[in-house]
């Protein structure tokens, strides 16, 4: 099993790799997307946000969209080189980042849909398998720094009375 990193460059090359295997998505344990799949939309998303800690992030992701037909249309998954055939095609129209992010969007009827990343590819006899594992939520302060940007709970003291010690009003003391 091949740990990917999930940026377009070396996401791609993963498939070039292998173009006339069969193209799989796993998108759950035991779970495929449907060999009619199309592959219907490849988006670009540049992505600015401002994190808890007040500071601002930028990135792009390059997002995969997966169709499941109601009707099953055929009983063998593209090959890999379709699938490149369409990507390239797209970057005929698109310049896509090499350093994007990947992401594939996929849902059907009995999964919502959802944006998931290539966790591993997996060549599995005529089959080239993607590994697609949910997004999960981050705090990119916390990762950097371990401040949320919540600020810490300041620590309470209590206040005793010295007697003797005291200082009154005009009593010179202060």
């Amino acid at each position: 099993m091949e740990k990917l990193k999930t940026n377009w460059t070396d996401f791609k090359a993963a498939l070039e790799a292998q173009p006339d295997l069969d193209l799989q998505f796993q998108y759950d344990d035991g779970k495929f997307v449907d060999a009619s799949y199309h592959i219907t939309e490849v988006k670009q998303a540049p992505i600015t946000s401002v994190d808890c800690g007040g500071v601002m992030n930028a990135w792009t992701e390059v997002i995969v969209q997966l169709y499941e037909p109601e009707n099953r249309q055929q009983l063998k998954p593209m090959k890999v080189k379709k699938a490149l055939s369409i990507f390239n095609l797209v970057e005929s129209k698109l310049s896509l980042n090499p350093l994007a992010v990947v992401k594939v969007e996929f849902g059907n009827s009995a999964y919502e849909a959802r944006q998931m990343h290539p966790n591993s590819i997996t060549q599995i006899g005529d089959d080239l398998i993607i590994d697609l594992r949910p997004d999960t939520v981050q705090c990119k302060a916390i990762d950097r720094d371990g401040n949320c940007g919540i600020p810490a709970e300041k620590q309470k003291i209590e206040l005793v009375s010295l007697s003797g010690n005291t200082c009154t009003p005009g009593g010179g003391c202060c």
